[in-house]
């Protein structure tokens, strides 16, 4: 276990102890997120880079030791994490880049890298006897703390989903026997209800961005790609962003790393989001301070990355600003094009909020973001099956034939396969 030493806020700096609060800054309030912050000389005396990793298990826990949670701690026996990091020549070449891969988190047990915070939360949950987790989601976090709670039968969870999420992502929740609340509403009331339905009921709440621990277990992703490339970070690192919990995750994780001395550079991040749900990136143009981001409708087809109010937000422009990075916003026709796009160039099938991501990476390169001769990482953080009806939509249907060769040739012939 990595001792906390100290939970600051991301606003004013404010210290705590880590049993003095349980969310965010009481002084800062909600926009005031809190980053766990370690001994960070004691583990670089202690700790042995090469070592800690040969012997860790395939999966998020290898990193144990840079974790808040004890080494004798019970953990959601699924296997959440060490998810493939694929080299891409096809991307490479398409988008005249030197060299990309993609890191698939949409491989994690419940189909999105939302399984790494849901994991050490339910951890977190074990150790301190909590009976009952919950969160608002638009499907995928949901989905992640319902599949996870599900292995362990201590643990209740309840979800807050708005009612027009994603059937898929809906059935998912239901089959893994939480109980849902479909809320009339957006993810944002969603997320305000589940914050008070816990505080009246003392239960413990996995929201994203506000329950600090979410980050600890989303910077896993990137302590993984700097191990599977060798503890060297790419040049530039290309994700979707919604809250702004896994862009600050990602960021954690790469601090950590630096601050330890096992990678020798920070990678820069580069936010992609939906036109229709752009908070962060107007922000970011506009300069404007996390304090004066205001609440505000959305509308996209990418609804794991709609947010009316970014509640990692000042995490997420802190990440993008001190990486030297930058935001880009792509439009639905975009997402919506990139989803066949980065399946047929990669084979790793994206739900829409995921194909943000290469929708972004082609906007960044044709307007000079990112040279020729850099490194890329390509973050997908969820899989296409959550989102069949998109998919679908994406891509036209396929050729009927009649049930005989004459009609296969003639159907390959008018095709241009034969």
């Amino acid at each position: 276990m990595a001792a906390i030493r100290e939970l600051r806020c991301v606003i004013g700096g404010c210290q705590y102890a880590v049993d003095e609060v349980r969310y965010t800054c009481p002084l800062h309030g909600e926009v005031g997120t809190l980053d766990i912050l370690y001994d960070y000389a004691a583990l670089r005396a202690s700790l042995d880079r090469d070592a800690l990793t040969a012997e860790g298990p395939d999966n998020c826990w290898r990193y144990q030791a840079l974790l808040p949670l004890a080494s004798e701690s019970r953990t959601p026996p699924l296997a959440v994490g060490w998810t493939p990091l694929y080299e891409s020549p096809r991307i490479a070449a398409a988008l005249g880049l030197e060299r990309v891969w993609v890191k698939d988190d949409g491989a994690n047990p419940t189909g999105s890298l939302k399984d790494r915070a849901s994991a050490l939360v339910l951890a977190r949950a074990l150790a301190e006897g909590i009976k009952v987790v919950s969160t608002a989601s638009t499907g995928n976090a949901a989905a992640a703390l319902a599949g996870l709670g599900a292995s362990l039968p201590e643990i209740d969870t309840v979800i807050l989903v708005p009612a027009a999420a994603p059937a898929a992502k809906v059935a998912q929740l239901l089959v893994y026997g939480a109980q849902v609340l479909l809320v009339d509403g957006s993810y944002d009331d969603a997320f305000e209800l589940c914050l008070a339905i816990c505080d009246e009921q003392g239960w413990y709440s996995r929201n994203t961005g506000v329950n600090p621990f979410t980050t600890e277990g989303k910077k896993t992703v990137a302590l993984e790609i700097a191990e599977q490339l060798g503890w060297k970070a790419p040049d530039v690192l290309v994700l979707s962003v919604g809250d702004g919990s896994i862009i600050s995750g990602v960021h954690k994780g790469f601090c950590d790393l630096m601050r330890l001395g096992w990678i020798e550079r920070m990678p820069r991040l580069i936010g992609v989001q939906a036109e229709g749900s752009a908070v962060l990136a107007e922000a970011f143009e506009a300069g404007l301070a996390p304090q004066a981001i205001s609440r505000r409708p959305v509308a996209t087809i990418a609804d794991s990355i709609a947010s009316e109010l970014p509640r990692d937000r000042a995490k997420a422009l802190r990440a993008v600003e001190t990486s030297g990075g930058a935001f880009v916003k792509v439009s639905d026709a975009a997402i919506l094009a990139a989803i066949p796009k980065f399946a047929q160039l990669s084979g790793v099938f994206a739900e829409p909020a995921a194909a943000a991501a290469f929708a972004g990476l082609q906007l960044a390169v044709q307007s000079k973001m990112i040279r020729a001769d850099e490194s890329v990482c390509l973050l997908s953080t969820g899989n296409g099956l959550k989102d069949i009806a998109r998919a679908r939509e994406s891509v036209g249907g396929g050729l009927p034939v009649a049930p005989d060769i004459a009609a296969v040739r003639q159907a390959l012939e008018s095709a241009g396969l034969l």
